[in-house]
C-alpha cells in the first residue's frame, strides 16, 4: 500500500521525497485523530482522505512548480494549505501561509503541523484582516470557500498584484465564471482536476473591476 500510494503521489504532484511522503501519511493520521473531536471535513468523506482530499491538494504543485510564495484562504482542515506547506516544506525559501479565522481549526493547523516537522506561519484572522501580514505571495489558493465571485472580492488584492489565484471548483463552476464577469475582468485558465473528474481547478490572474457603466 505505501509503494502505491507513493507512486500515486507522484504521478499526481511529480518528484517528490520519500521524507516528504511520510510526512504526509503522518498528516493524514494526525488528521484522523483530530478529525474524530472537531469538524474538520465531510465524516463521509474520512475514508477516501488520501485520494479525495491530500492528493487532490496536492497536483496544485504541478502548476506552479517555481512559486515559492504561497498563501492558502479558508484553510479549514488543511487542503489544500498544509498539504502545499508539506511539499514544500523542503524547498529553500519557500513559504506557505494559510489564513483561517476559526480558532479551533487554526489550533489544529498548528498542531498538526508541527507533530510532522513543518511550521507554515497560521494566521487565524480572517482574509481581509491578512493582507499587509501576507504580504506578496505568487500563488493564492482556496477550496470550497466561497463562490468565484466572493473569492475574488477576497484575493483580489494579492491578485491585483501579480499574483495566482488556483481554486478548486466543483460542477457547477461554469456558472460561477458567468456569475462573476458581471464584476469583474480577469484572465482564466482552466485546469482539468486529476483527482475529481467532475471538477476543474480555476487558474485565475489579472482581476479588475468592471466599471458600473458597462455590466450586464
Amino acid at each position: 500500500m505505501s509503494a502505491e500510494r507513493f507512486n500515486q503521489l507522484q504521478t499526481i504532484a511529480g518528484p517528490v521525497s520519500r521524507e516528504t511522503f511520510d510526512r504526509l501519511v503522518a498528516f493524514e493520521a494526525v488528521f484522523q485523530r483530530w478529525a474524530k473531536r472537531i469538524n474538520l471535513v465531510a465524516p463521509s468523506t474520512l475514508g477516501t482522505l488520501w485520494e479525495r482530499h491530500i492528493l487532490d491538494s496536492a497536483q496544485l504543485l504541478r502548476l506552479a512548480p517555481q512559486a515559492r510564495h504561497w498563501v492558502d484562504v479558508g484553510s479549514g482542515g488543511g487542503f489544500p494549505g498544509a498539504i502545499m506547506a508539506i511539499l514544500l516544506g523542503g524547498r529553500p525559501e519557500s513559504t506557505v501561509q494559510l489564513v483561517e479565522s476559526n480558532r479551533k481549526k487554526a489550533a489544529f493547523l498548528v498542531a498538526a503541523l508541527n507533530e510532522v516537522g513543518v511550521a507554515p506561519r497560521i494566521h487565524a484572522r480572517r482574509i481581509e484582516e491578512c493582507y499587509t501580514a501576507v504580504g506578496s505571495p505568487e500563488i493564492v489558493t482556496a477550496r470550497a470557500l466561497a463562490p468565484l465571485p466572493l473569492l475574488l472580492e477576497l484575493t483580489a488584492p494579492w491578485l491585483s498584484n501579480g499574483a495566482r489565484g488556483l481554486f478548486h471548483k466543483g460542477r457547477d463552476y461554469r456558472r460561477e465564471v458567468e456569475e462573476s464577469v458581471n464584476v469583474w475582468r480577469f484572465d482564466l485558465v482552466e485546469h482539468a482536476d486529476k483527482v475529481d473528474a467532475d471538477a476543474v481547478i480555476l487558474d485565475v490572474s489579472n482581476p479588475s473591476r468592471v466599471s458600473p457603466a458597462v455590466r450586464f
